[in-house]
């Protein structure tokens, strides 16, 4: 990362002011640990703001996907759709598994995976007598995947759904939050979310019986014998109490920062949408988005890499979109549905700075060099 004064930054860590008391209060009592009462603390702020009724804290987002894709079922040998228009990170824990990633494509409304290919995908893979073993649906940006549509789905097939919520805390789908509709959900508190822990994650679920063997695994499967005989492979996966500490402040804030991401999007959207060719992604009635990075498709004529290296030029720091994981080296052979709407949208768009502490002065000068690049 370059950090060149002056530099605008893609997304970075927003202290609320509270992080500090807990952090504090942990190195003062000794829980430095991956035991103490931030951790119940924390676990219990993730309830509350997500109405799920357990949460698990983990060292990261990625964890708690791995760990969710296990207690849903996941095998070595077996089968799981997941979404392709997502992080590499999404799609990982599946081969930590030693099981099979089929990738679906996205839809228009939401960017987020697209319910007729997901039941052309499960049908073909139940002609080919493989049905796989879960769906791993991704909250893409922030913005909710259409879940009655996917559930309805998965219910159809008999599969458990398990929720990439790493990029959509906050987010909410009918009025649920996103992340605890399927069996179980993953959040991510990296530096670059919208709250952040330093680095770390959370699995959610309202299944008990999952919650405990997810805080087991976490925990090099103690508990899931005896204390001196293991007979399953655990994780060294479980968050810190100082890094739970942090989380309590930025709990505290969260309301607060997606409002300041919203409304960052919407001054983007309003100074930039006379620009010819330019889209946003809109938000379809069911749907409340987080907008934890503000997107735009460029309009065709524009790459999406020349104007990112333009902005560079003038210090400020944008990403490409996420590259669709069928075409991705590391999932060359892997089976894919869909009409390849990711790989366009991959083509034209571009995440503009989005960090809640955004100064409008920032904003403005981002705002302005776009409209110079892109009108002539």
């Amino acid at each position: 990362m370059n950090y060149k004064p002056g530099r605008i930054f893609l997304s970075v860590p927003h202290m609320g002011g509270h992080e500090k008391n807990y952090v504090l209060k942990a190195l003062e009592d000794n829980w430095v640990g991956t035991a103490g009462p931030n951790l119940a603390g924390f676990e219990h702020d993730v309830c509350q703001h997500t109405n799920a009724r357990f949460a698990v804290a983990l060292n990261s987002g990625t964890a708690a996907i791995h760990l969710a894709l296990q207690v849903a079922g996941v095998k070595a040998g077996d089968e799981v759709i997941c979404s392709t228009f997502t992080s590499i990170a999404s799609a990982n824990p599946i081969l930590y598994l030693g099981a099979t990633p089929v990738f679906v494509d996205s839809e228009t409304e939401t960017w987020n995976m697209h319910p007729e290919a997901l039941q052309q995908a499960l049908t073909a893979r139940a002609q080919a007598g493989k049905m796989p073993t879960c769906i791993l649906v991704v909250h893409v940006y922030g913005m909710p995947a259409k879940m009655n549509e996917i559930l309805a789905i998965a219910e159809e097939f008999n599969i458990p759904v398990v929720e990439d919520a790493a990029e959509a805390l906050g987010s909410r789908y009918t009025g649920h939050q996103v992340g605890t509709l399927g069996k179980a959900g993953a959040f991510s508190f990296s530096g670059n979310n919208i709250v952040s822990t330093s680095g770390g994650g959370a699995l959610v679920t309202e299944d008990e019986a999952l919650a405990k063997e997810a805080l087991s695994l976490a925990t090099n499967a103690t508990g899931l014998a005896s204390e001196t005989d293991h007979h399953t492979i655990g994780f060294n996966y479980r968050m810190s109490n100082v890094s739970a500490g942090i989380g309590r402040g930025q709990m505290e804030v969260l309301e607060q920062r997606i409002k300041q991401r919203r409304e960052i999007y919407s001054y983007y959207k309003e100074q930039l949408q006379t620009i010819e060719g330019i889209e946003f992604l809109p938000e379809p009635k069911v749907c409340f988005s987080n907008r934890w990075l503000s997107t735009v498709l460029l309009p065709e004529q524009f790459s999406p890499e020349s104007i990112k290296h333009a902005l560079e030029a003038e210090n400020i720091e944008t990403s490409l979109l996420w590259k669709p994981l069928h075409q991705q080296t590391l999932f060359k052979d892997a089976l894919y549905f869909g009409d390849h709407l990711s790989s366009q949208l991959y083509k034209r768009g571009l995440c503009l700075p989005s960090s809640s502490n955004l100064t409008e002065e920032e904003q403005q000068k981002v705002i302005k060099t776009l409209q110079k690049l892109l009108i002539s």
